[in-house]
């Protein structure tokens, strides 16, 4: 299907969760709210939310959608240095992109993406999602030891990893940091990848652009280096996160469950 249809679609998805669930709909208005962002500024973010949905089966299953790029050199860049490049992308926009648009641009080059995968429950969806994520230029790995393993190796080798941060991690992986003024349980692996691989970090995300007509890749470098003491640069990660979503907050997925407690196991 073509993307204007799906992203049509899902902008209804996305309203009619919105006024049918409650809960959605009051986590979604408090971490809004808890940004400081008036209504104008979130309102677009109810129809992104099912557009993200929508546009899932294309992109695990159909053509190449367009994609544009915002800041390319710094991964050209990033990836010449040869000590491996660690990009963190918020839950905004479209974080599936982020990894194709790099496998497709600069992985099929040698420089492959590893990105980390939480397998779903069903397991006939575990089949189809776990053989669209993985692709030329592009790998998965699981969300345990081994997978942590895997990405330190990919960083040391000068390849690519691709995380979540502002994810909430499994119990034990995590840190309580301030995320938009509120603690937060945050995850400690990207700043442990970085600290222990001396890879370079790039801030990324993928924005939906209007109509269909496909997504731009925006690209930056940290604007300092990465603080030395754990918690104040998991600290500085999160400061890194909510300055990409202020960009768009219209595209960022305010019913996610941010401030929820972890659970026990991966």
């Amino acid at each position: 299907a073509p993307l204007w249809l799906l992203h049509g679609l899902g902008l209804a998805l996305g309203w009619g969760v919105f006024v049918a669930s409650g809960v959605y709909r009051m986590r979604f208005l408090a971490n809004a709210r808890q940004a400081g962002l008036g209504w104008r500024q979130w309102i677009e973010a109810v129809g992104h939310s099912g557009k993200l949905v929508a546009e899932l089966p294309r992109l695990w299953l159909g053509n190449p959608v367009p994609v544009v790029w915002n800041g390319e050199d710094h991964v050209a860049a990033a990836l010449a240095q040869g000590r491996g490049v660690l990009f963190l992308t918020p839950h905004l926009g479209c974080f599936e992109i982020t990894a194709q648009a790099y496998a497709q641009r600069f992985g099929q080059l040698g420089q492959p993406m590893t990105v980390l995968f939480r397998p779903p429950r069903q397991s006939w969806l575990r089949a189809v999602v776990g053989a669209a994520r993985q692709r030329p230029g592009l790998l998965v790995a699981p969300t345990t030891l081994s997978g942590v393993k895997q990405m330190i190796k990919a960083l040391k080798a000068g390849e690519s990893v691709g995380l979540l941060p502002d994810q909430v991690p499994p119990k034990g992986m995590g840190m309580m940091s301030p995320f938009f003024g509120q603690q937060a349980y945050t995850m400690t692996l990207s700043v442990r990848l970085a600290q222990q691989t001396g890879a370079c970090v790039l801030l990324a995300w993928g924005e939906r652009l209007s109509w269909g007509r496909g997504f731009r890749i925006h690209v930056q470098p940290l604007n300092e280096p990465l603080p030395k003491a754990l918690g104040d640069a998991v600290a500085f990660v999160n400061q890194c996160m909510q300055a990409l979503i202020l960009q768009c907050p219209g595209q960022y997925l305010w019913g996610y469950a941010r401030y929820k407690q972890a659970r026990e196991s991966l």
